[in-house]
């Protein structure tokens, strides 16, 4: 990588005040990751991981990240936006990464339940953020997580109490400005839940229709304690000229329950990195992920699920639909570790071609250090059944109306397995609705 790709960012940093930097804690690690960014610079095709995606695009933008509020208005609403704006949740809405109060609901009164604006964290609850704050993706040798490190401003955070249920769904909204010039934003949230808790919190990044290709590059990190339990839900509804990178880093404790689904509709080129560690026997790990791509769209899952202790579960299940010249890819990883015996472990990537010049690239991948284990992964790529297809129409089921619903078929093996019910149910129609209009 040309140094001169590296010397705006180094520069940027030096510039930035302290007050926009944070908490003096967070400096050296800033710092850290800016060195670690510019030791590594953006990934290239000659990486194992990304050799089938191409981020020189993103390199090439204009890099600007947003540190206050752009009083830029939003036409139309929030909840007309979002996908999920009928459905009965607490939002908190952000706008090209910091945090709009004006947009969003009042403040959740709930009994063991904090959610509350990253910059509002570091005022109201210090000793909790450097607890926990960038400790779980330190590992992550990313450059992307290494840029967020770097250059976050705002995000959210979400501390669940011993024991507490969360009664109400949590909803994170995301949402890109643009503008004429175009924006880069680097979200970071912490969401942490007790022993023997519970929550279900959905991340959500859509687009304000600006002019300009838009970089959005967030982290999340969840802690989940001994015995608790968390869905996550993750729908990317971006601009099909943005760009979207996402970690998610998840440490999961004894007897603990985390299930993640992510649903990729949008955005030119789409990466979500999952890292999961079960670190305590017992715990269950599901991941979950459907990506519909047309046009010229690449969407890309990289996964590692590490089994560090005994007793643990995991299960990856991720389909894809793609049209036109779309792309896509899948590389799962399951680590299982010497301690970690009786282990069980399963991986599925299924992929259904609407069109000749569609292509997927996948790798499921199994690293097993221990003998007693139970571990399985598998992929396919095919296009629609004929058979299935004459079927329905000696039925009497129109051809268009039949590829529509053995799709929705496709996709509904991911989305039924998503537990909250009105999030399903509402997710359900849009796939529909995306599926009915020309393919996907």
């Amino acid at each position: 990588m040309p140094e001169i790709d590296l010397d705006p960012r180094r520069e940027i940093f030096d510039q930035l005040d302290q007050q926009k930097l944070g908490p003096l804690w967070l400096i050296p690690i800033r710092k850290a990751a800016v060195a670690r960014f510019a030791d590594a610079g953006f990934p290239t095709r000659r990486d194992e991981d990304w050799r089938f995606t191409d981020v020189s695009p993103i390199r090439d933008l204009t890099f600007k990240p947003v540190y206050e509020a752009s009083g830029r208005e939003l036409s139309g609403s929030i909840r007309e936006r979002s996908l999920l704006g009928g459905v009965r949740t607490h939002r908190m809405v952000f706008v090209d990464g910091i945090y709009a109060s004006e947009l969003s609901d009042a403040p959740l009164i709930e009994d063991g339940v904090t959610v509350i604006d990253l910059k509002t964290g570091f005022e109201s609850d210090a000793l909790h953020l450097q607890e926990h704050m960038t400790r779980y993706s330190q590992s992550d040798q990313n450059a992307f997580t290494a840029l967020n490190t770097a250059y976050f401003a705002d995000g959210a955070v979400v501390k669940v109490e011993r024991g507490v249920s969360c009664r109400t769904v949590l909803h994170l909204v995301f949402v890109t400005s643009g503008g004429e010039n175009g924006v880069t934003v680097h979200p970071r949230n912490l969401v942490t839940v007790g022993d023997g808790a519970s929550v279900t919190l959905v991340e959500e990044y859509i687009d304000a229709g600006g002019k300009a290709p838009c970089f959005t590059n967030s982290v999340i990190e969840f802690v989940v304690e001994e015995g608790a339990a968390v869905e996550h839900i993750k729908v990317q509804d971006e601009s099909t000229r943005d760009f979207h990178v996402s970690g998610l880093y998840a440490q999961l404790k004894r007897s603990s329950r985390f299930r993640s689904h992510s649903l990729a509709l949008g955005a030119k080129l789409s990466r979500h990195n999952i890292r999961t560690r079960l670190d305590g026997e017992g715990s269950q790990c599901v991941l979950n992920g459907l990506y519909l791509t047309r046009g010229e769209q690449l969407a890309d899952h990289h996964m590692v699920v590490d089994h560090a202790k005994p007793h643990c579960e995991s299960h990856e299940y991720f389909n894809g639909i793609l049209d036109d010249q779309s792309r896509g890819i899948f590389h799962g990883r399951i680590l299982v570790r010497q301690e970690a015996q009786k282990t069980d472990a399963k991986q599925t990537n299924k992929n259904l071609l609407l069109s000749d010049e569609a292509t997927v690239n996948t790798k499921p991948q199994l690293e097993i250090y221990a003998d007693d284990v139970k571990c399985t992964h598998g992929a396919t790529i095919g296009q629609m059944d004929e058979e299935a297809i004459f079927y329905l129409r000696a039925r009497g089921v129109p051809q268009g109306v039949a590829r529509r619903m053995l799709m929705h078929a496709f996709a509904g093996e991911i989305i039924d397995r998503i537990e909250c019910d009105p999030v399903r149910e509402q997710l359900d129609r849009v796939v529909w609705d995306r599926l009915e209009d020309e393919g996907v």
